[in-house]
């Protein structure tokens, strides 16, 4: 806390109605999750009016059984628009060698499903892109409103048939507007690989 003014102590976490201080709060926000690296996943839906596809960082796990994941979307983006009123998506997980698809995906103004992009559909009619190893079909159970954004949930009902064990260099994860690559740490010894987030309902 900062020292009394007018009688009263400024906290500068919560801002207190201090415009200074709620932007100082936006900029720390924002500056922890450029370096708060995510995992990299294409959704893609059709609630009737055509495929959307949208790349997102967002994709947490929920719960194992029944398989639950969870992910936000922009209530500043027509394709989030679209992908909230589908009942079910297909989630895929992007790997270093579908880092193009990615891009595609997180570009404004792009045709998603243009005759250039290898795309397919479902039996159950949902959009999706073959050549991503692994990707789930997935049902809607729940959404949530948020300032600025939808948060929504979804149960994994199938899976890709493909058997892919990803290897560490294939990983892509997105950081600080960039993608990388994960590699493992040069002094492993000292790193204690078996501890896992305590709040993990998954691993």
């Amino acid at each position: 806390m900062t020292a009394p003014r007018n009688g009263r102590v400024a906290d500068v976490a919560s801002g207190g109605g201090d415009t200074n201080a709620d932007a100082g709060l936006t900029e720390a926000f924002r500056t922890a999750f450029r370096h708060h690296p995510a995992g990299v996943a294409i959704i893609t839906g059709d609630a009737g009016e055509g495929p959307v596809a949208l790349t997102v960082s967002s994709l947490i796990s929920v719960n194992v059984a029944p398989p639950i994941v969870a992910f936000s979307l922009s209530n500043a983006s027509p394709s989030s628009q679209a992908l909230k009123r589908a009942e079910s998506v297909v989630v895929h997980f992007v790997r270093r060698n579908d880092m193009q698809l990615a891009r595609l995906c997180a570009t404004s103004g792009t045709n998603r499903f243009s005759p250039d992009t290898a795309w397919s559909r479902l039996l159950t009619g949902e959009p999706y892109y073959p050549q991503v190893d692994l990707w789930f079909r997935a049902a809607v159970r729940g959404r949530f409103a948020a300032p600025g954004a939808m948060l929504v949930t979804a149960e994994l009902l199938s899976a890709s048939s493909v058997e892919h064990q990803p290897k560490e260099e294939e990983t892509l994860v997105y950081a600080n507007r960039a993608w990388h690559g994960l590699r493992p740490l040069a002094d492993a010894a000292r790193t204690p690989l078996l501890l896992w987030p305590s709040d993990s309902a998954t691993f």
